[in-house]
């Protein structure tokens, strides 16, 4: 069995604050996590001795024992390994090696940890209470204590979705895969969300260990292009066509919203291309604030004839005659 430096596990020197310990195992849980790695074995390992490594460095207790047993490592392994018959001195502040079907009863054979971490963590009592500590229910309360309560990492999964789901709110079954394991959930989108914007669906994000809750699944959303429609906010804006009579001597319009409703659009006399309405209150909810919505903007396109009859060439020649001797005045 290898001595484990935890504190090279994370990059650190042995005097490294608490502070910059958490920040270190931060840092590289996320590089090494097997959800950035899928499928790579070296990352898996090295995830699991940055776990390790924090398991040990996290605790001030378990960091304490450590420390102390450095200085004490060869003798240990002079005296072959886990047994009886080797005892730390009195000034390493004692530890109890366990025996392999010890080890296996605690911790069963599926455990992450490494048969360091299990040897020297596992079991550490102390001498007074070595009697004790190794009945029946003394080895229960220390694999408890070894397998400590810990919340699962939250998730986080990138999901498009199409511009009317986004107005409606919408259902989706994600395949969810963390830790080389898979698994579906039915989430739901609420109405108003925005390009980028985060969703938590609470704890369904890796499953905690020792009987500790599970993470949460954040979900980013990304809205695909719309081809009659852009968003801008809380407001949606589209272009109406609108016949060249229609734009010159008033009329009405049709505009269809994003949820599929028709609105009859009045259009004045003399309206200018690219000219812009808003119709209030067609435009996207706000998340989580049904009443707060936006408008919608209509943006003309006057619709120029293709092709003229010889009577409507007539009055459109008979219009720029006019058009020329009014503006001769």
């Amino acid at each position: 069995m290898d001595f484990k430096d935890y504190y090279a596990a994370l990059g650190l020197p042995k005097t490294a604050t608490d502070k910059e310990i958490k920040q270190a195992y931060r840092k590289m849980a996320r590089k090494h996590h097997p959800d950035v790695n899928p499928g790579d074995k070296s990352a898996e390992s090295r995830f699991k001795d940055i776990n390790e490594a924090y398991e040990v460095l996290g605790d001030p207790e378990k960091r304490k024992k450590y420390d102390e047993l450095g200085s004490n490592w060869r003798a240990y392994e002079q005296a072959g390994g886990p047994g009886p018959q080797y005892r730390p001195p009195a000034q390493s502040g004692g530890f109890r090696t366990m025996t392999e079907d010890e080890m296996r009863e605690m911790f069963g054979d599926s455990d992450p940890f490494s048969d360091f971490f299990h040897t020297f963590f596992g079991g550490a009592a102390g001498p007074a209470g070595a009697d004790d500590a190794f009945s029946s229910t003394g080895r229960r309360a220390r694999g408890s204590r070894a397998r400590a309560a810990r919340q699962g990492r939250d998730v986080e999964q990138e999901i498009e979705l199409g511009l009317e789901d986004a107005l409606n709110g919408a259902t989706r079954r994600l395949a969810i895969s963390y830790n080389g394991q898979a698994h579906t959930v039915d989430v739901r989108i609420p109405a108003g969300v925005g390009d980028g914007s985060r969703v938590r669906i609470s704890g369904e994000g890796e499953q905690g260990a020792g009987g500790g809750k599970s993470g949460d699944l954040y979900l980013r959303i990304r809205l695909a292009p719309h081809p009659r429609f852009e968003r801008k906010g809380k407001d949606l804006y589209t272009r109406v066509p609108v016949p060249v009579m229609t734009a010159v001597l008033g009329g009405e319009a049709d505009v269809l919203t994003l949820g599929g409703k028709s609105l009859r659009l009045k259009i004045p006399p003399t309206t200018q291309n690219a000219q812009v309405f808003r119709l209030k209150g067609h435009g996207m909810p706000t998340a989580n604030r049904p009443d707060e919505t936006g408008d919608l903007y209509a943006t003309v396109d006057v619709q120029l004839p293709r092709e003229l009859t010889a009577e409507q060439r007539a009055h459109f020649e008979a219009l720029a005659r006019l058009d020329k001797d009014s503006s001769q005045r």
